[in-house]
């Protein structure tokens, strides 16, 4: 059930304070600690451009990662904190949590839909429309699942879909406390269109009565 966890691969950083710390911005790495669990806080450094790329992928605070580290355990880990230049806005340090597979994460899980082609409202010409591809859930962290599935072989035209129509997996729960919209099936442009002109009609009729 669990879905796959990207590594991120970080050194060890050999001595501490501000001195080791700058050394490593001028070598090409950002300085961090990786704290919690039942081992000590480690320093590490993570190459900038690795570290930059994934940052400019977004999410990366509700992003569960394998830390891999040369000497030391793989261990699951979510970003604290990333501190920034005040000038340049790059960052300059971060801060890892290690987890417990018992401990509960937030994190974005992709949601798949399946029948589209056993689809009622898809095979009038209606259309699928995706509000949410991704839908952030509470989770354990030795159970993350790798999606969430919707089956649209029994929606038609004008069906919305919401969270509350989506089984989730056990011990998991949306972090939004609504049931908000996932997608819908809308009816094909043309007939949108039709509709759209019916009521302006309407609407003119109504006016003139009155």
């Amino acid at each position: 059930m669990a879905g796959s966890i990207p590594d991120l691969h970080a050194e060890v950083r050999t001595g501490t304070g501000k001195g080791a710390a700058r050394q490593a911005r001028r070598d090409g790495m950002v300085p961090g600690i990786v704290f919690g669990g039942d081992t000590d806080p480690l320093a590490i450094n993570i190459p900038f451009n690795v570290l930059f790329k994934r940052l400019k992928d977004g999410r990366f605070k509700s992003t569960l990662f394998n830390l891999k580290v040369d000497g030391q355990d793989d261990v699951r880990v979510i970003c604290r904190d990333v501190q920034r230049d005040v000038v340049k806005d790059l960052p300059t340090h971060v801060d890892f949590m290690r987890l417990r597979r018992t401990s509960r994460i937030s994190l974005f899980i992709h949601v798949d839909f399946i029948n589209q082609e056993e689809c009622p409202g898809i095979k009038k010409g209606g259309v699928l429309t995706i509000v949410r591809p991704e839908v952030e859930l509470n989770v354990l962290a030795g159970d993350i699942p790798d999606h969430i599935t919707i089956d649209l072989a029994n929606t038609d035209i004008g069906d919305v879909l919401h969270i509350s129509d989506v089984t989730l997996p056990e011990g998991a729960k949306p972090t939004i406390d609504r049931d908000f919209v996932i997608a819908n099936i809308s009816a094909p442009s043309g007939l949108r269109s039709a509709g759209e002109e019916e009521e302006g009609e309407e609407a003119a009729e109504e006016a003139t009565e009155e």
